[in-house]
């Protein structure tokens, strides 16, 4: 791990964050020559025209480095990735990528938390009472496809939560964020099945979490129709473990 400390991106030592470009200078200063000024004069003084370019400029050059980093991390890992290859996939200079984050670490901070930001919407649509009321194969489609389709769509998520080495704080998140995802479950397995001991539930929701994340990461290491395959079979074998519990049909109204 680097000695680094990772900083909020978009601020660097001695620097306003953004990066300055010719023509441009640091926030604070007037430029030469120039335009109207005083009363009267049209729009905000000049000095803070270029300031404003600047944080705009430097937010899409954040947002272009995250999605070069997912990429990477995504098809290397956290301890394959480098912050040179980061920038070489962004298109950049190493010395760009460092006006912005000091290290991997800060990278993979502020890409793995917005990550989290994103599967906790996806958690909060799919663990719902009335997805829970369904036939259990219905059920099943619509709490695991998004789930599988979120990691699908951003593999990084798997190279930066599950990885060894990847940064203490994120894998605190994702371990908070884990438990939410088992808790939630419980209580969708109480609702279907009311005279399930609490402590039972916990149970089942552990070994219901158990087998899909270990079949995520089993099925994220193919591809194409053969990835579609693992998934469909990691939803059978849920649908048999939970079955026995919850049943398999609509529980009646209550």
């Amino acid at each position: 791990m680097s000695e680094k400390q990772p900083t909020a991106p978009g601020k660097r030592p001695g620097a306003a964050g953004g990066e300055t470009t010719a023509g441009e200078e640091p926030s604070g200063k007037q430029r030469r020559g120039g335009g109207p000024s005083g009363p009267g004069a049209e729009g905000p003084p000049a000095a803070a025209r270029p300031r404003r370019r600047r944080q705009a400029r430097g937010e899409r050059r954040i947002e272009q480095l995250l999605e070069a980093a997912a990429r990477v991390f995504g098809d290397h890992g956290y301890d394959g990735a480098s912050t040179n290859a980061i920038a070489r996939e962004a298109g950049v200079s190493p010395g760009t990528l460092y006006q912005f984050f000091p290290n991997k670490e800060a990278i993979a901070v502020e890409l793995g938390g917005r990550l989290l930001d994103r599967m906790r919407e996806t958690h909060g649509q799919v663990f719902t009472p009335e997805n829970a009321m369904l036939p259990l194969a219905e059920a099943l489609d619509r709490i695991v496809d998004p789930l599988t389709g979120f990691i699908c769509h951003n593999p990084a998520s798997l190279a930066l939560m599950h990885a060894p080495g990847a940064p203490a704080a994120l894998a605190d998140e994702h371990a908070a964020l884990d438990s939410v995802f088992r808790a939630r479950t419980a209580e969708l397995i109480a609702l279907r099945a009311p005279g399930l001991p609490p402590e039972q539930c916990a149970r089942v929701a552990m070994l219901a979490y158990t087998f899909f994340t270990s079949g995520m990461e089993l099925a994220m290491s193919h591809e194409g129709a053969e990835r579609e395959a693992y998934v469909a079979e990691l939803k059978a074998a849920l649908h048999r473990y939970l079955a026995p519990v919850v049943g398999t049909e609509a529980p009646a109204a209550r």
